[in-house]
């Protein structure tokens, strides 16, 4: 299973409500693939967080990936440790050439590229990319969905820059229907 297009992120400081109601109307709305970031909950809170996303997910056929370790699709910030075992899905945060090529010697799945525009939500990781500098950077790497600051109206250039995707979670997070924004501009 690769990742779908359109990855939303959580973040249920923002979400519209009880983050399981902001992601069931994402889902809704026609997104499948779901990182679960909230990394600050702790182990048993973010576990019975994870089921009740799986619970939301699995009818669609969608997936959750999980930020850190512990399932099936897991996703590592930059200079997280690669996971033994290997899950049956990795992907990695990547910021510049050097951890794009971490993550393809790695054998990551994909890569979350970023920021590509500023964001309040990606502070301390250098000025923003741009098109350009996503289009600049891409090769090396894995399949590398674009983050950070992503609107739909980016998509078209974005993947024309060689995005495989955005993952997106202010925008989705504030309004779960903004989904289906992303999703046609990724069609």
């Amino acid at each position: 299973m690769s990742l779908p297009r359109l990855l939303v992120v959580t973040d249920r400081t923002q979400a519209a409500g009880p983050l399981v109601d902001a992601v069931a109307e994402a889902v809704d709305a026609g997104a499948r693939a779901v990182l679960l970031r909230d990394r600050d909950l702790p182990d048993d809170e973010r576990a019975a967080l994870a089921a009740e996303l799986r619970a939301v997910l699995h009818p669609v056929g969608g997936l959750l990936v999980t930020a850190g370790t512990g399932t099936d699709a897991v996703h590592l910030a930059a200079a997280e440790p690669f996971p033994d075992p290997r899950p049956a899905l990795v992907g990695r945060s990547c910021h510049s050439a050097a951890e794009l090529a971490r993550a393809r010697a790695e054998g990551c799945d994909w890569a979350l590229l970023s920021p590509v525009f500023p964001t309040a939500s990606k502070p301390g990781y250098g000025p923003a990319l741009g098109v350009e500098g996503f289009a600049r950077l891409r090769p090396p790497g894995p399949p590398a969905h674009a983050l950070g600051g992503v609107l739909p109206e980016h998509v078209p250039d974005l993947l024309a820059a060689g995005a495989a995707g955005v993952a997106v979670m202010g925008p989705v997070m504030r309004d779960p229907a903004a989904a289906r924004d992303y999703l046609a501009a990724l069609a």
